[in-house]
This record gives C-alpha cells, sequence and structure tokens, in this order.
C-alpha cells in the first residue's frame, strides 16, 4: 500500500497504575502517574514527549491538565472519544501526527474509575445521566449496558452454529490461568467451565456473570516514536508492522440491517492489517484479543480469519489459546481477569511479550531470566515470541487491528 509505515515507527514505553476497585484518586492523578511511568520505562524526559493522545470518557482527565502535573509541553495533541477499538486506533493517529512533522513522541493514555465512579455497565454514576445521543435509540427499550447491545450478534450465532456456554467458559478458563501468573490482576485465582456456568445468569443466553469483564478503576499509557529515535532508548525497539483503526460494517451502529448480524468488523479491518504488515496468520505467535465478553473473543477470531465462521467454539476450547499452546491469547489475563482498560493493558502485555520481560512470580522475571513453567503461580512469558496482533473492540460494527513485532521485516 502507498505510504505504508511498517516498521518506521515503535512503542517505546508502557506503564499503568494498580487495578484496584478503590483507587481514592482522581484520574488526573492516575492519568499523570501511568504516563510518568511509560516515560521512565522508556528512559525519556517529559521535554522529550511532545505529543499527547487520549481515550477521553466518562470521568476521565483531558490532557491540557495532565501535561500541567508533568511538564509536558506538547505540540500536538487530542482527547479522542470512541470506544474499545480506541487503543489501536491511537497508536495509528500517533504515527501519522509524527508522520506530519506536528510531534516527535506521542504518550497515549486512557484514565479512567471504572469501578468507583463511572461504571461501564450502567450502574453508578452513569445510570442517572441524561439521555441524548445514540442513547435515545437504545435506553429506552433496556439496552443500557454493552452486554444487552451486543447480545443479539451473538444470540444469533448460537442459533447459527450451535455454540454452547461451555464453549465460552473454556475462554475465561484460560484467560483466568495467565492472570494467576500476573501480580498486577485484580482477579488472579484460576477458574474453571464449571465454575463459569455455574455463576449467575447477566443476560440469557450468551453471560454468565463470569462472562463478563471486570469494572477496574486505573490508568494506562504506551508511548510512539519513530524507529529511529527508538533505537536510543532503554528497550529493543517493538515496531508497529501495521495498524487499522476503527473500521466498521456496512450500516455502522445499525449493522443489523446489512448483512450477517454475527459478523463483526474484524471481517472488514484483519484483511487489511495483515496486508499492511506483511504477516500471514501462522506468523503470529501471541494475541490480544478485546475480552469485554467471553463472546467478543470467539466472534473476533472467527471473522479476523484464525478459523472459519462456526469453527470458533473449536478454536477457543483445543487449547491453542492457552500458556504452552501454539497461539496464547490476552496474557496478562485481559479485561476478564486482570483489569478493564478499553483494550490499552493488552497491548502494554504484548509489547512486554515481545520484549521478553513481564512482570510474573519467576523469581528472575525483573533480569528476563524466566522458567516457562505455566503452572499456577509461576510463569506467562512465551518463549521467543516475535509477532503479536491486538484486536480492539467498539461495537460488533466497530473495530481496529495492531501488529507489532521484535524484528524487521
Amino acid at each position: 500500500m502507498a505510504g505504508n509505515p511498517r516498521d518506521k515507527y515503535c512503542i517505546v514505553g508502557v506503564g499503568e497504575t494498580e487495578y484496584s476497585r478503590a483507587s481514592g484518586r482522581t484520574t488526573r492523578a492516575m492519568g499523570a502517574e501511568a504516563i510518568r511511568n511509560a516515560m521512565n520505562d522508556a528512559g525519556l524526559t517529559p521535554d522529550d514527549v511532545d505529543g499527547m493522545l487520549s481515550y477521553h470518557g466518562g470521568d476521565s482527565t483531558p490532557s491540557t491538565s495532565i501535561q500541567y502535573d508533568l511538564g509536558i509541553r506538547p505540540n500536538f495533541y487530542m482527547d479522542c472519544s470512541g470506544g474499545g477499538s480506541s487503543t489501536e486506533a491511537l497508536v495509528g493517529l500517533a504515527i501519522g501526527a509524527i508522520e506530519a512533522g506536528m510531534c516527535d513522541v506521542v504518550a497515549i493514555f486512557r484514565s479512567m474509575n471504572g469501578y468507583s465512579n463511572i461504571r461501564i455497565g450502567g450502574t453508578g454514576a452513569r445510570a442517572s445521566a441524561p439521555i441524548g445521543g445514540l442513547d435515545l435509540m437504545k435506553r429506552p427499550y433496556g439496552l443500557i449496558s454493552a452486554v444487552q447491545q451486543f447480545s443479539y450478534t451473538f444470540t444469533r450465532h448460537m442459533a447459527e452454529y450451535g455454540v454452547k456456554s461451555e464453549d465460552l467458559a473454556a475462554i475465561k478458563a484460560a484467560h483466568s490461568n495467565h492472570a494467576s501468573n500476573n501480580p498486577k490482576a485484580l482477579m488472579k485465582h484460576r477458574v474453571t467451565v464449571d465454575d463459569v456456568m455455574n455463576s449467575r445468569w447477566i443476560i440469557r443466553p450468551v453471560a454468565h456473570l463470569l462472562d463478563c469483564c471486570l469494572e477496574t478503576d486505573n490508568a494506562t499509557c504506551v508511548i510512539v516514536t519513530s524507529a529511529e529515535r527508538a533505537r536510543d532508548l532503554k528497550h529493543k525497539p517493538i515496531y508497529v508492522k501495521g495498524v487499522q483503526g476503527r473500521g466498521t460494517k456496512p450500516g455502522g451502529d445499525f449493522h443489523y440491517q446489512h448483512g450477517p448480524i454475527s459478523r463483526v468488523a474484524g471481517h472488514y479491518v484483519g484483511p487489511r492489517v495483515f496486508d499492511l504488515a506483511g504477516v500471514k496468520h501462522e506468523d503470529v505467535d501471541i494475541t490480544g484479543c478485546y475480552d469485554a465478553f467471553t463472546y467478543t473473543v470467539l466472534l473476533q477470531f472467527e471473522d479476523y480469519g484464525w478459523c472459519e465462521k462456526g469453527e470458533g467454539k473449536d478454536y477457543v476450547t483445543s487449547g491453542i489459546i492457552n500458556l504452552g499452546g501454539k497461539r496464547p491469547n490476552n496474557l496478562s489475563g485481559g479485561h476478564l481477569c486482570e483489569g478493564y482498560t478499553h483494550g490499552m493493558n493488552m497491548v502494554i502485555e504484548n509489547v512486554r511479550q515481545l520484549r521478553g520481560t513481564v512482570d510474573d512470580y519467576c523469581p528472575g522475571a525483573l533480569e528476563g531470566d524466566h522458567t516457562y513453567d505455566y503452572s499456577e503461580g509461576g510463569c506467562r512469558q512465551v518463549q521467543d515470541a516475535k509477532i503479536s496482533m491486538n484486536m480492539g473492540w467498539g461495537t460488533p460494527a466497530v473495530g481496529s487491528s495492531l501488529i507489532m513485532g521484535n524484528v524487521l521485516s
């Protein structure tokens, strides 16, 4: 493709705060901490960072406030709203801003008190918010939370392809196994398929309680700059090989009027990002698949082409997505078990995986000395991972993707 920036830009710094349900802090304070941690991770100072991007919504704090706390003076900033496809899209926008000469180093952050303040599930402070915009087409009909709004797509999928709740529960079990080796995860204990099946229904027939993501307070950050600049920084460069931001199905949020309701945006986003990255499915070692609910994972694996349509249930129950499997997914535990960040934590995890520096329970983890023992309370570092792919989900109709690598093409 013309102007393809493959391998010309890198993620050089990652950082986050604690994942909790009672931060007792403002999103301004947490956002500043996450960006500072990412700068320290990269070996950058506030004078080096001259661009800021955020996924802005709910109780988040804009860049213009947090820049003051950190002593950053941006040449470019933008606070964007959106959804779970934001992280990957913002990486692409950061590359575009640098390519256009507007700035050189961009900090992308998300800060949210997603449990103690604005709860994404539609309860808490959000429940009393005035109704406007697209909510006028949803909330009067009981479509308040995401699990309700997305459920039609997967209910139809279950009817068409015979997916059972047990198949979805296998996704939660896999991600909980990964989280059990993650000191940062809010939910560290391993759960079984039976545990998921025995948790209460949230919405029939697509989601038990344990099929749903956590709600957490946290801030996260990734820093993007040129590959040339990255070579002088603290860690080995993690190259952005391809990024595709916020591709949509025909009809957008009214996608059910256009084409199969059980098809999601990955059907359109996937071929483009693989083309941009110059890699094939078999080249990818690890994935980070947006897991707001277990069924969003299964739908994306199918429509991004990891398996044929209707075979997602076999893909997720085969062991492929588990630590020690062919292509493990959401190695931090993802949204289901580590914390909910609108996709940022899965990108952070894959950067660390590609560096070989994840923080787990291995005695030598900080020095990159991992045992590759994936039993509970052990290692979660994938051996010799070279290529990763993240798949972001905004709605069934909106998706983004990011392919990274630790080697040049």
